[in-house]
């Protein structure tokens, strides 16, 4: 659980638009695939010893979107990946993927894997800045994008990639007892990583790490 210390109060809608426009940019951070850089932000936050393997691995650039619906009481759009995926399956993740040559930036790609993903129109999309760089132990550099989402939309989900689309309350995602730091075997060594559990669903890894940077950087 995070330290008693960190506490933050919780903020309205307009409040956390906002604070993001104020502390977050959209110029695409340092580190996306220079390899030079290692990213502050990662794995390696929960179980540092992580971060040694992240920088041996090829750079996979990619990017996610953390859609902030706009209700009185704002709500995180979240996917669950598709039972029968190879990687990850049955995890629950932000929309978004790896970054192409035609993608004109980190915002375009995440914008087109959620179109693609669960099909949330970009109409009613405004993106408002980066997150900090998140490296993964696989090496993949994640721009995590913040953006404001009108309410009322229709999904229609690719079903080759997603199971089912669901929100989860941005007051509950943000608040400190429910952010925890949880263990388990992996090919044998004790990794370390953080969680949310909401209910049935177990929230955790880079989507839950990536959250616990978003609390970081606009509830401080």
């Amino acid at each position: 659980m995070l330290d008693p210390q960190s506490r933050v109060a919780p903020l309205s809608a307009p409040e956390f638009f906002a604070r993001v426009r104020e502390r977050l940019t959209l110029e695409t951070p340092a580190g996306l695939t220079d390899p030079s850089v290692t990213p502050v932000r990662g794995d390696h936050d929960a179980d540092p010893v992580m971060q040694k393997i992240s920088e041996v691995r090829p750079i996979r650039p990619a990017a996610v979107l953390i859609a902030v619906v706009d209700h009185p009481e704002p709500t995180v759009l979240l996917t669950q990946r598709a039972q029968h995926l190879p990687d990850h399956p049955g995890q629950i993740s932000f929309p978004g993927g790896k970054i192409d040559k035609t993608d004109a930036d980190p915002m375009a790609a995440a914008l087109r894997e959620a179109e693609e993903e669960i099909g949330l129109s970009r109409d009613l999309i405004q993106p408002l800045g980066y997150l900090d760089l998140y490296m993964t132990t696989l090496g993949y550099r994640i721009v995590p994008v913040v953006a404001r989402v009108e309410p009322g939309f229709a999904l229609t989900l690719n079903t080759s990639e997603v199971d089912v689309a669901f929100e989860v309350p941005l007051d509950y995602l943000m608040a400190d007892a429910n952010m925890e730091r949880h263990s388990r075997q992996w090919q044998g060594v004790e990794r370390h990583y953080y969680a949310i559990t909401f209910g049935e669903r177990y929230i955790w890894g880079v989507t839950a790490g990536i959250l616990r940077n978003m609390r970081e950087r606009i509830y401080r």
